[in-house]
């Protein structure tokens, strides 16, 4: 068995949080329209500091802008955030239909979304498309 090898590019970690920012906030604009940095607070569990830093380096990378505690995603921002997204419902709709019960499924596409090569990715969709 070959050794894992550690993925190439940014800290992981933090294209994770990122990735977990920019969807939380583009599934709160889709359901709210406006998005508060307390409910991106309450949804993600952190306190609304974290969310201010988080907020701060994600428009440093051009994906939200602010107004007050309001916070918008800009053109390049909604275009990541509806890839994660697609790429959440994607992995969870795949693991349903291997058996993996919908809560369990969940969980695991929200881990997955993030770790999982564009090369698996594509072979994914078009394995689900020929189903």
């Amino acid at each position: 068995m070959k050794p894992m090898r550690r993925v190439k590019g940014e800290n992981m970690r933090t294209d994770q949080s990122i990735e977990d920012y920019l969807e939380t906030i583009y599934l709160l604009s889709q359901s709210k329209g406006d998005v508060h940095r307390a409910e991106v607070a309450r949804e993600l569990n952190v306190s609304q500091p974290a969310v201010t830093k988080a907020v701060k380096k994600l428009q440093d990378l051009g994906y939200v802008r602010t107004e007050g505690m309001h916070i918008f995603l800009t053109d390049s921002g909604k275009r990541r955030a509806t890839a994660i997204y697609a790429r959440h419902v994607d992995i969870r709709s795949f693991l349903i239909k291997l058996g993996v019960s919908e809560a369990v499924a969940e969980d695991d596409a929200c881990r997955l979304e993030h770790v999982i090569s564009n090369e698996t990715y594509e072979a994914l969709k078009i394995f689900l498309n020929s189903l």
